[in-house]
């Protein structure tokens, strides 16, 4: 009998502390969300770089909307591991935002881009950055081609001649710990960059962060 309930104070306990880290990480992901929010909107005020903490190594470059699915995130410089457990982050062999060439941004299929399962030709993705104190741009893409390739096959990740936007995450997507393969989006602009509105692009809304929005790997 003593062994028993030795056993069952030992469950308790081990519960507990699964659920404390629980709660510890989510509540993390939701104070993260609001700063890399924040950070965007005071490096859209000032033009300059804004890390959403002290000690971070990336900082927002962007903001990406897709209307259709609800998608609104803020894109991150730096395709790293760690970048990418905060948010869509932007591949540095890619082109620079406002540049030239092939725009090159991952998420994990889990978290950030699971949307993307529900992606569709023809969708339109707004991308917006800054370059100057309130100096705001957009620019509209529309969804050419989707494609499940395998990890050797970057020919959508080349350079490209003619401006594109393509997004990549692992496949399949959801909780399964096997991704053999990559997902990849490729979009066209419809038309040149534009100035966007900084009162409204600058402050998108925290509700999805704050009401508890999940975050994962892969």
């Amino acid at each position: 009998m003593k062994a028993i309930r030795l056993l069952a104070a030992v469950i308790l306990v081990a519960g507990a502390c699964l659920t404390g880290r629980a709660l510890y990480l989510h509540a993390k992901a939701n104070l993260a969300a609001v700063l890399i929010r924040r950070a965007w909107k005071e490096s859209v005020q000032s033009g300059r770089q804004h890390a959403p903490w002290p000690w971070a190594d990336t900082h927002p470059v962007a903001r990406m909307r897709i209307p259709r699915l609800g998608y609104d995130e803020i894109v991150l410089e730096g395709a790293t591991p760690r970048t990418l457990a905060f948010g869509p982050a932007r591949l540095l062999n890619g082109a620079g935002l406002g540049e030239p060439g092939n725009l090159l941004m991952a998420g994990h299929r889990t978290s950030w881009f699971r949307p993307l399962e529900a992606i569709l030709p023809g969708d339109r993705i707004e991308i917006e950055w800054s370059d100057a104190p309130r100096a705001l741009h957009q620019r509209t893409y529309a969804v050419d081609a989707i494609r499940v390739v395998q990890p050797q096959d970057r020919t959508l990740l080349a350079p490209t001649s003619e401006d594109a936007l393509t997004l990549i995450t692992c496949y399949p997507f959801g909780p399964s710990p096997r991704s053999p393969q990559r997902y990849v989006v490729r979009a066209f602009p419809l038309g040149p960059s534009r100035s966007a509105d900084t009162s409204a692009a600058a402050a998108p809304g925290l509700e999805p962060y704050l009401t508890g929005r999940r975050r994962g790997q892969g």
